[in-house]
This record gives C-alpha cells, structure tokens and sequence, in this order.
C-alpha cells in the first residue's frame, strides 16, 4: 500500500467513525460497540485494501494520550482512597483470570501447550482503559465506583503484560522463573512510575513560565508520549509512567493554567481524543480480516476455533465476577476499620464491577504481536478477538440497562463534610460579595461599583434559595434557562443575519459570536445542561 493510498484509507475510516458515532448517539446505542459492528462490515467489503495492524504501532500510537486523559482527570485523593480495590482487581483479578483462562484453555484444547494458554490468559485479563472510559462515560454511577473501574483500568495493563511476556518467554524456550516475574514486576512498576512523576514534575515547572496556549497543548501532548518512551527505554511500564505523569499534571492543572490556556487544551484533547478512541474501536472491528485471512477465511476453519473461543470469553466473565464478590465482601469481614469507615454495599455494587470487565485494544495488540511461530496464534488470536467482542458489544451494551435498573444513587458515598455543586456555589458567590463589599466605599465614601454589589447579592439570595428550596425551584429554573438561552440564540441569528447582509465584518463576526458563545456554554452549565468533558 502507498503512502497516499494509507492516507485515504485512514480518511476513510475517520469519515466511517463520525458517520458510526452519529448514528449510535440517534439510537441511543454505545458508541462503541457501534465503532467495532462498524469496523467488522468494513473487514468484510471486498476490494478493501490489506491494511496488516502493527501492535507497536497501536500501543504507541494510542495508548500514552488515551492513557493521560483518563489519568489527568482521575482525582488522586479518590485514587488514593480507592487504592485497596483498585489493586485488588488490577493485580489480583488479573492474575486470578490468567490462571483460570489458562486451566479452562487447555482443557478444552489440550494440544496447546500450558504456556500458550496462561499466554492466552494474558492476553484477555486485562480490562482496558480506552473501552472503560467510552463505556462509564455514558452511565450515571456513584463517584467512588467509577474511581475504582477508571482507576484498574490505568493500573491492570502493567501486571497483564508482565505476565503475558514472561508467558510467552516460557513458551518459546520452555523455562519459567517466578521469582524473576516477580522482580520483573517490581522493576517495571517502581521505575515506570518514578518516570512517570519525574516527567510530570518536569512539564507542569516548564507549563507554568509559558503563556502560549497552543504551546502549553502541544507539551502536554508531548508529555505522554516522553513519559512512555521514556519509560519503556529503560524497560520499565510505559503504562504506569503515563498514567503517573497525568495524575501528576491533572493534579497541578489549576495552578498551572490561567482560564484561556484551560479552555484551549480542554477542547483540543477533546477533539483528538474523541478521533483516537473512534480510530481505535473500528481498527479493533477491522482486526476481523485479518483474523479471516489467517483461517482462509474458511468459515470450517474458524468454527474450529470456536469452542476455545466461547469457553475462554464465558470463563473471562465468570472468573471476574467469581473475584469481585468475596473480594468485596472478605475485605469487610476481615478488617474492622474497613467495616468502620465504609458503608456495607449491596449486591448490585459487585454486580457492576464484574459486568464492567470490557476488553480493548491492550489485548488486541498483545494477540497480534504474538510471534509467527508461537504454538497455537491463530487459535489465541480469534479467542482474543471474541472476548473483545463480547465484552464490548454485549457487557458494554448492557452495562446502561443493568445500572438504570438497579437503581444505584450516583451521588452516594459522598465523604463527610463535603458539599455538593448547589452549596458550592453558594459559598462562591458570598466570596465573590465579601471582595466587593469591601470595595464597596471610596476613601470619600461614595458607594463604588452598585450595579455589581447587586448582581452578586442577586446571585447569593438564588443559589441559597436554589440550595434550600431546590425541588420546588426546579420548574422556575427551568423556565429561567430555556428563556435565556432562547435570548442567546436569537442574538446569534441575528449577528449571522448581519455578517450575511455585509453590515459587519468578520473580525467582528467571530469576536461576538466568542462572546456569545461563552454565554451559552455557562447558562447551560448553571441549567445543568451542558456536557461533561473528561
């Protein structure tokens, strides 16, 4: 394939992945699970150019920005407090599934050696942050559950690549050393995250003396990928080393951005985000043609793959939930503190942690860089493969549906003495008035600024209104915004009005049309209205 033939193709599945986001969010359908239906129709049409996925490639290319994001607007205070779970499931659920896939692997098909089988197990343990994120985005969960799959997600890819590669060493040689896995670990986890904080530390220093908002991006763009690289240099987890890096700098963020900087990098990772993980998701769909091409796309040949497949998909479902449960529950019989400080959690809890296990690019890519002559590829490739899809397509479809009908209150578990977002901003406001109360009076005593002292006392008699009285105000509120916003709008149809009719320039144009739009973006943030980032 030519280089402009790549760069159709690529334009191509970008135009496929908007068309695929568009129609998933009009039918209400996980964007996705439509991404990988879509790219597995494109696997299919003939006359497609070969398009062989590099797992190098894939790991560099998408994991450090993905991998930032999520960390950067993780909350290390909820990360720290989640600390137990997290670790339980990013390395013991790991380990666990890897040990149980390996046993039912070569049960079910004994000529594959063990060590290709606890290389398949590997492979599939690993839950993956791009497809936790793209999923847990679109459901309403209580803020230190969403901590806890966000935060395995960051942490699992190290301790599942450590042991697919000491996996896949053993069946190539025959030779397995524990405790060389062990220290093997060890060194990958504290090295790549003493890289990871080392780079992080070093960008939010260099951030802080720059003003330029394009070049503050284009830094922390390049912050992800230096902390991985870097880290995989000296053979350590390029994983961790972004993942520590980004809640290093999503930690500082507030001290080292002013508000245009902020506003400015928010939307473009946004942006490029939004691309990467669409990119992602139908590469992962378009991953069936090669699996096709290596079977003869002989639909014989695949179907002899298929008992490993659905009995390594039911066993990577079935071992997790058979974690989750007594993981959650021991912990509370085994601790008094733990039982002192956390409320005893319902049955739906453990539910969701173990149905939320989806399978993404991470086992892509190992499946894929699995040598040519590894016993038993092409058997461990399609295995992989219908995990990813069934958990994609089938736990991450049904994930909304079970929430919704559990009832789980997102707002639960909130810590003592914290305040939610209506009392917030009533503290804001009556900052915001003692500043200007105390500017009030010149040094003459004429009254400074009225129209101003007014507005923030306006705001502090509504939101301590809206905070006391919240449910009997939601109508008015309502009411409120939607004749803002209607204002808003109207404004702006008549300004495009003027710029059509050549009564303004374009300068103009795009300087109140700036204006205008930060207006509406904070109506609907005040109506509750606007969409969550991050």
């Amino acid at each position: 394939m030519t280089s402009v033939a790549l760069f159709e193709l690529i334009l191509g599945l970008l135009g496929a992945a908007l068309l695929l986001s568009l129609a998933a969010g009009r039918l209400g359908f996980p964007p996705a699970a439509a991404l990988v239906v879509g790219g597995m129709a494109l696997a299919v049409v003939p006359g497609l150019p070969a398009f062989d996925l590099d797992p190098d490639l894939i790991m560099v290319l998408f994991l450090p920005p993905l991998l930032l994001e999520s960390a950067y607007f993780t909350v290390w205070r909820d990360f720290r407090a989640s600390l137990g779970p997290i670790l339980s499931l990013s390395l013991g659920a790991v380990l666990f599934t890897t040990l149980v896939v390996g046993l039912v692997a070569h049960a079910v098909a004994p000529a594959l050696p063990w060590a290709a089988c606890f290389a398949l197990g590997a492979i599939v343990s690993p839950p993956d942050a791009v497809a936790a994120k793209a999923v847990l985005a679109r459901v309403a969960l209580p803020r230190r559950m969403i901590t806890v799959l966000e935060g395995e997600s960051l942490v699992n890819d190290a301790s599942g690549l450590v042991l697919y590669r000491f996996a896949v060493a053993a069946a190539l040689t025959g030779s397995f050393s524990a405790w060389a896995a062990a220290g093997s670990f060890a060194w990958l986890a504290v090295a790549g995250v003493a890289v990871g904080i080392a780079c992080g530390v070093a960008v939010t220093l260099v951030m802080r003396r720059m003003h330029d908002a394009n070049a503050i991006t284009v830094l922390s763009f390049l912050a992800a990928y230096v902390a991985y690289l870097a880290a995989e240099e000296v053979h350590a987890s390029g994983v961790l080393a972004v993942v520590a890096c980004g809640l290093m700098m999503g930690g500082r963020e507030h001290e080292t951005f002013d508000a245009h900087a902020r506003r400015h990098s928010v939307a473009v990772w946004e942006f490029v985000v939004f691309v990467l993980e669409a990119l992602v998701f139908v590469l992962i769909g378009l991953a069936l043609r090669g699996v096709l091409a290596r079977t003869g796309g002989q639909l014989g040949a695949l179907s002899a793959e298929m008992p490993l497949a659905l009995a390594v998909t039911a066993t990577c479902v079935l071992a997790r939930l058979l974690w989750v449960f007594p993981a959650v529950y021991l912990r509370r019989l085994l601790s008094p503190r733990f039982r002192a400080q956390e409320p005893s959690p319902s049955p739906a809890m453990p539910l969701i942690v173990g149905w939320a296990g989806m399978r993404g690019v991470v086992t892509l890519a190992a499946a894929l860089a699995l040598p040519v002559d590894f016993p038993g590829r092409d058997a461990i490739l399609v295995a992989a493969f219908a995990v990813i899809l069934f958990t994609v397509l089938v736990q991450g479809t049904t994930l909304g549906p079970l929430i919704r009908r559990l009832r789980l209150d997102p707002a639960a578990h909130l810590p003592d003495g914290h305040l939610d977002a209506p009392m917030a901003r009533v503290v804001v406001n009556e900052a915001g008035l003692a500043a200007l109360e105390g500017l009030v009076f010149s040094e003459t005593g004429a009254l400074q600024h009225p129209r101003l002292v007014e507005e923030y006392r306006r705001r502090v008699r509504a939101t301590s209104r809206d905070r006391d009285e919240r449910t009997a105000l939601e109508a008015e509120k309502t009411e409120h915004f939607a004749a803002a916003l209607l204002a808003v709008r109207s404004g702006r149809s008549a300004l495009i009005d003027l710029h059509r009719q050549d009564r303004i320039h374009s300068s103009v144009l795009r300087q109140l049309e700036t204006e205008i739009d930060l207006e509406e973006l904070h109506l609907k943030r005040l109506a509750g209205t606007a969409p969550a980032h991050g």
